[in-house]
């Protein structure tokens, strides 16, 4: 639900829940993940938004917002139902759930274990990607160069 008139703000905000979804990760201890999604999701993929939006030059969505009078109504309603309804989940759930993960399953999201993985199981296709990636940067570089004569 878009909640701010400005883009900008609305994208800022966007970063913010890429952040906490981050933080989620986190708790389900999954770190490579974390990362990955702070770097590429709030980095790179929101320096792109931004750039988009400030390159169109988007003004305030006030005519929108003008035009459905009742719609601060709407989300009161609606954040109050989720309320309710999460308060109903909490309550239903009873006792508290206990984590019985063996340990194996526990280090599945770590980055050493995605590491180890890489190295030991994957190590060819790991190489093969990594000569790949190498190449087209090569030939990126070879491209744009000037040539001068």
């Amino acid at each position: 639900m878009v909640t701010r008139l400005n883009p900008i703000t609305s994208a800022i905000y966007l970063v913010l829940n890429f952040i906490s979804l981050a933080g989620l990760y986190l708790t389900l201890k999954a770190q490579f993940l974390a990362v990955i999604q702070i770097m590429v999701y709030a980095g790179a993929i929101m320096v792109l938004v931004l750039f988009v939006i400030m390159l169109l030059n988007l003004e305030d969505e006030r005519a929108l917002y003008d035009h459905i009078p009742w719609s601060k109504y709407l989300m009161f309603v609606l954040g109050a139902a989720f309320i309710v309804e999460m308060i109903t989940i909490t309550g239903l759930a009873g006792a508290p759930v206990i984590s019985t993960m063996s340990p194996e399953a526990a280090n599945i999201g770590t980055v050493e274990y995605i590491g180890m993985a890489l190295y030991n199981s994957y190590l060819l296709p790991f190489e093969m990607t990594s000569i790949l990636l190498l190449s087209a940067m090569i030939g990126a570089i070879v491209l744009a160069k000037k040539r001068f004569p």
